[in-house]
């Protein structure tokens, strides 16, 4: 008996059915059973499904003689089910890498519940994936199974079959099966839930809901949308048969008022002639089930008094009277956007007619992000070493709390930014600042830059297109312009920069301030953030950061975390970070893992943190790897898209030929390396120190006071001297100092 039976019904989804069954049939857990049920569909669905029964005898392919809809269908699947659980599954849906895994750990730690409720995702044509806006409801604290009238919240989940999996004796038990027509999930769904006498919850995606932009019955004008009526009476009838659960009617009947409001407002659905005689349906509905007690929102309340009473008329000209009034808002909000511009730009004229503030200096990174990076380190040692030095960062108000107290903290777009601007000697950034700045006479302006760069930047990308996107490179000059210092780690940095950006700054060669912790955090510092991160004492931490790929729109995971946590083993946990998109914010299309060795840090606001509490680097082509040989420790490259990241984005030179460490070109490669313990042998080791020598012969901990002391005090001489490569001392990580101790008391 198979764990899963996953149920598939087909009708006009053969451009779709193939990667539906492929994503069963790739999944690592292999325990389960398909049944696809082709629904009499005219197209290829049928073959298909023959097709995959005779390449795997899991597979089994029914054939209806007639078209019966999904419910039918569904029916004539479960009659054929084995599995212990059934999961419905849309032919034009998937299910996501490792979701089967997911379900059935999540089964065997609750108890092998009556249904398990997980999350999925909308997948639009254009492949960009939103999540459910209602993902909180899938919260996995507190009791492991419940009932629904522990967690009546559930019932605002979309109400549909295929993001449960049932547990076939409970379904068998209760006598459960779908009912002809559209909206057949929902005599299905209510009654299961409200009968389980086990729930069990799944905050992870396991479903891409593919969004088509025709041919699904959301989408299709029918008269068949009046099924609606009759899945409710099913709905209805069985809790009249059922006097135990009448206290669900007030909730049902409030749901029922919002799904009608819902489908006669689309304008997709119903057909003209026939949105009156709908209308009085639902009305005369209302008035057969009415049942207060479950409050609505104030305006859902006026549009189901309105279908309640058969307003059709009134409800008609609410909606048009709404429509009109979300129209003039935002006509509204525009106006005052745009006299609150121009009251700014006025505001910031004033200001630059006033003198300068010689001791004030404005910093930020990443777009007004937190306190981070080379911006932060100065302005850390400039407080340190320069008098009465008054600083300020710019940085969104969710990110304030990332800056310390003794720094003022500047909103982006506000008066006092414009202000700050304006009149500030000093300005340090490592993007740009506002295209609009007007640099002054006096005012200098630091360009720190974000690392060693590898893939090609700047007007290098102007025969780049994939990665340029819509860079206006004559903007990018103009900002060039008002650069005066920019720094750079190291010779290969200066040359590649003073060719990408060319202009009249000058360059500073003193190394990259944001690895100064590098070599200034002691063992004892390192266990802290260990701790802060949830990394288990006595465990190897790999830090996984892999960049962002221009030549994609969407961003996909070349990895399976998962599996490659099984090969490293029980040793082991992994820091995962999404890579940075264009426009400084992180991409994260990934399945949510619950893998209690995967730990998400993507939200972690310090990189520098993360590399230091981890053990080892697994990167692909980010700059993160030119900063991670300051600690020694290991790095391993996964380039199994090297060709396709060449030819859209472009490198400054082979990385393979002169890497940071162990290459895998491939998946297999690289979970063979992790095996074999290849990725942290002396070939390892040779290859990281001659990397370091190259890229890092000034990154010694004292990058910052170079700067400070060259920029703000304008020092020329005497500046710190470079620490030579033989005498810095690397970084040694916490698990490996608390080895050492115990091996010297030993």
């Amino acid at each position: 008996m198979p764990r899963f039976s996953v149920i598939v019904p087909a009708f006009r989804v053969q451009a779709y059915l193939h990667a539906c069954l492929d994503s069963v049939l790739d999944q690592s857990f292999k325990d389960y059973e398909i049944i696809v049920v082709d629904d009499c569909s005219p197209d290829a669905c049928g073959p298909i499904a023959d097709e995959y029964a005779r390449r795997d005898p899991r597979v089994t392919a029914l054939h209806l003689p007639a078209n019966s809809g999904l419910g039918p269908a569904r029916n004539t699947g479960m009659e054929r089910a084995s599995g212990d659980y059934l999961i419905f599954l849309d032919g034009d849906d998937t299910l996501l890498p490792e979701a089967l895994r997911t379900i059935a750990d999540r089964l065997d730690a609750t108890g092998d519940p009556d249904v398990l409720m997980y999350d999925y995702a909308r997948t639009y044509w254009s492949g960009r994936s939103v999540r459910n806006v209602l993902a909180d409801r899938l919260d996995e604290r507190g009791p492991a199974s419940f009932r629904l009238a522990d967690r009546p919240e559930l019932l605002q989940l979309l109400m549909v079959v295929w993001n449960k999996a049932y547990r076939r004796a409970f379904v068998e038990a209760e006598g459960f099966a779908f009912p002809p027509g559209y909206y057949e999930d929902t005599p299905w769904t209510y009654p299961v839930l409200m009968s389980a006498g086990s729930i069990a919850v799944l905050d992870a995606v396991c479903v891409s809901y593919r969004q088509r932009r025709r041919g699904n019955i959301l989408s299709t004008t029918s008269d068949r949308h009046f099924d609606i009526f009759d899945q409710y009476d099913r709905v209805f009838a069985f809790v009249d048969a059922r006097p135990e659960l009448s206290g669900w009617r007030p909730v049902l009947f409030r749901r029922m008022l919002d799904h009608f409001c819902a489908v006669y407002a689309s304008r997709d659905r119903l057909p003209h002639p026939s949105r009156a005689a709908f209308f009085r349906r639902a009305t005369a509905s209302c008035r057969r089930y009415r049942t207060p007690g479950a409050p609505a929102p104030r305006r859902a309340q006026l549009r189901h008094g309105l279908m309640r009473l058969g307003a059709r008329r009134t409800y008609r000209a609410l909606a048009a009277s709404r429509r009109i009034g979300d129209g003039l808002r935002r006509g509204a909000a525009a106006l005052r956007r745009a006299v609150r511009g121009a009251a700014l730009q006025a505001h910031y004229r004033t200001q630059l007619r006033l003198p300068l503030r010689t001791r004030d200096a404005v910093f930020a990174a990443y777009g007004g992000g937190g306190y981070a990076c080379s911006p932060a380190a100065i302005e850390a040692k400039a407080r340190e070493l320069v008098p009465g030095l008054r600083t300020a960062w710019i940085c969104r108000p969710v990110d304030a709390h990332t800056v310390p107290t003794a720094t003022r903290r500047l909103t982006p777009g506000t008066f006092a930014y414009w202000s700050a601007l304006a009149r500030s000697a000093y300005l340090v950034n490592n993007v740009g600042f506002d295209r609009r700045l007007v640099k002054r006479r006096g005012q200098i302006l630091l360009q720190t830059h974000r690392g060693t760069p590898l893939k090609t930047i700047g007007t290098d990308l102007l025969d780049r297109p994939a990665a340029a996107g819509n860079t206006d490179f004559e903007q990018v000059l103009r900002d060039v312009d008002k650069w005066d210092f920019a720094l750079s780690a190291n010779p290969h940095t200066t040359l590649v920069r003073e060719r990408a950006y060319p202009s009249a700054y000058t360059t500073l060669e003193y190394g990259s301030p944001r690895n100064d912790v590098y070599h200034r955090t002691g063992p004892a510092d390192v266990a802290r953030l260990r701790e802060t991160l949830g990394i288990p004492a006595g465990t190897m931490a790999l830090l996984h950061a892999p960049t962002h790929r221009d030549y994609r729109r969407v961003q996909r995971p070349a990895l399976d975390l998962e599996r490659l946590i099984r090969v490293l083993g029980p040793r082991f946990v992994i820091l995962d970070r999404a890579p940075r998109a264009r426009g400084g914010s992180r991409s994260r299309t990934r399945t949510v893992t619950t893998h209690p060795r995967i730990i998400d840090v993507t939200g972690h606001a310090s990189l520098e943190t993360l590399a230091l509490a981890s053990d080892a680097l697994l990167t692909d082509y980010s700059s993160l790897m030119f900063d991670y040989v300051n600690l020694d420790r290991p790095v391993i490259l996964h380039l199994d898209d090297i060709e396709a990241y060449e030819a859209a984005r472009g490198t400054y030179f082979d990385i393979t030929a002169f890497p940071p460490g162990v290459v895998a070109r491939s998946q297999d490669e690289l979970f063979d390396i992790f095996a074999t313990d290849h990725w942290r042998g002396s070939r390892s080791a040779q290859l990281r120190a001659a990397f370091r020598a190259r890229f890092c012969p000034y990154d010694d901990g004292n990058a910052a006071e170079r700067v400070v002391r060259r920029v703000f005090l304008r020092e020329t001489d005497g500046l710190p001297l470079p620490v030579p490569l033989s005498a810095r001392r690397a970084v040694v990580p916490a698990q490996h100092h608390q080895a050492g101790a115990r091996a010297a008391r030993g």
